[in-house]
């Protein structure tokens, strides 16, 4: 089985330099839990709704949040952001995507075309859900 039959392929991207207010929204408004970092359309990153939360104050909406804390929000993607993401081809495997989650202990993995664009994404809960039940 590759991995274009279980990945997501519906991705969202934001640029190198979106402000972390922006990471911040798309993260508040949908249900998953990565955004892949793309300049010029490339891949370049991946930020995780945890790596997200530990670059933001935890002031930021609360009574208490004062201008310091808001200025966690002016941060840019590239600063919080996984370089390097390990990736692979549509066309792998499923069990190429199992090797790496284990080598790496990511908790997804780009899927990217031959020029690098992004074309979908695999989590582990999607290896899960591909996974024949009993």
């Amino acid at each position: 089985m590759s991995l274009r039959s279980i990945m997501t392929a519906r991705v969202v991207t934001v640029e190198v330099d979106d402000p972390l207010e922006t990471v911040k929204s798309i993260f508040d408004s949908v249900k998953f839990h990565h955004l892949l970092v793309v300049e010029k359309g490339k891949l370049c990153g991946v930020i995780s709704d945890r790596d997200l939360l530990r670059a933001l104050s935890p002031y930021v909406g609360t009574p208490s949040e004062n201008a310091r804390d808001l200025a966690t929000l002016k941060k840019r993607a590239h600063q919080i952001m996984t370089r390097k993401p390990v990736t692979l081809p549509p066309e792998a495997a499923v069990a190429d995507a199992v090797k790496l989650f284990l080598e790496h202990r990511v908790s997804c993995i780009p899927v990217v075309d031959p020029a690098f664009k992004p074309v979908g994404i695999v989590s582990w809960r999607d290896l899960l859900r591909s996974w024949p039940a009993p």
